[in-house]
């Protein structure tokens, strides 16, 4: 009987889960409306159920010992999400929850964190010790990883290079400050930069018909794909940002890489090739040359499921030291 791990990513929209093998293969997958204004409690009964015909259907082969959550401001420490945006929970203990269900480990971690242990598992920084993960979806959520070990801090909220300050006066953030990184390098923050480019600029641009509300990161990429000029500059000012707080993240770990994720990292060398010119350019002298920028490799399935497996897959090892 092969041993599995179930991932599970609660998403503000969808809440994915599948079973994954120790290589990181996704062995199943599906997926259930989070209906964000339930409580958690109904959230988990209805996943359960469709975890337990899941497995069920599985013919017996495959043996669940582990249960590993990703999740948006959740605190490993406590097992906990606290106060979540864009679902209706205040501070719901969700491996408690997990327990009444099935008696094997579980944890759980916010979704970058997720990722960079799926990452360090099963993708791009296998064998490595040193290295951040930057998720460049809506948001930017990072994950840090020193010495082999995620860093979690004090508190369990170690690691939110997205709320690192650009501008103090600058871009208005979700998290009530302005400024924020994450309102800049990220699918949200290119669409605002056109939109100053736009209202700054007589540029003829293929953009310059999209109404704000319609205007998608896939759009301008694919403009700069054409050669517009705007879209161009959009992505050579968002690689500078992210070039900046990056370069800022080395000097505090001195990462072997740097990994982008996500949805702005499918843009490839139009984000890869300017971050990593200005990377090299605003580094200190000892870290010049010396930190790789590279894609996901999380390719294998869901790469959300992937990450959350993966937490679990990590702690079960711990458990084996």
């Amino acid at each position: 009987m092969k041993e599995v791990t179930l991932g599970i990513d609660i998403g503000g929209t969808n809440t994915v889960f599948g079973f994954v093998d120790k290589e990181g293969n996704c062995i199943s997958d599906s997926s259930i409306p989070t209906n964000a204004h339930e409580e958690a409690e109904l959230l988990f009964s209805r996943l359960f159920a469709k975890v337990k015909d899941m497995l069920a259907g599985l013919s017996g082969e495959y043996k669940m010992i582990g249960i590993g959550v990703g999740a948006p401001n959740a605190n490993y420490y406590h097992g906990t999400v606290e106060q979540p945006p864009n679902l209706s929970w205040d501070i719901v203990n969700v491996l408690d929850i997990i327990k009444k269900y099935y008696d094997v480990p579980s944890a759980i971690t916010n979704d970058a964190n997720a990722a960079a242990i799926g990452e360090m598992q099963f993708g791009a920084a296998k064998g490595m010790k040193d290295f951040i993960v930057i998720t460049l979806g809506t948001g930017l959520g990072s994950g840090i990883v020193v010495n082999g070990e995620l860093v979690y801090g004090h508190d369990g909220f170690a690691g939110e290079i997205g709320h690192t300050i650009v501008d103090p006066a600058g871009r208005q953030c979700g998290c009530g400050r302005k400024g924020c990184l994450e309102t800049y390098a990220s699918a949200s923050g290119i669409r605002r930069t056109v939109y100053e480019l736009l209202c700054n600029s007589m540029e003829p641009s293929l953009l310059r018909k999209i109404p704000f509300e319609d205007l998608t990161s896939k759009m301008i990429y694919d403009a700069a794909v054409e050669g517009d000029k705007l879209a161009l500059e959009a992505f050579d000012y968002t690689a500078k940002v992210l070039a900046l707080k990056l370069v800022d993240a080395v000097a505090h770990t001195s990462p072997e890489a740097i990994i982008l994720f996500g949805g702005l990292a499918a843009a490839g060398d139009l984000i890869f090739v300017p971050t990593k010119k200005y990377m090299e350019e605003f580094m200190l002298n000892i870290f010049k040359n010396k930190v790789k920028l590279i894609p996901s490799a999380l390719t294998k399935g869901n790469t959300a499921v992937l990450g959350a497996s993966a937490l679990i897959w990590n702690e079960l090892e711990k458990l084996k030291k």
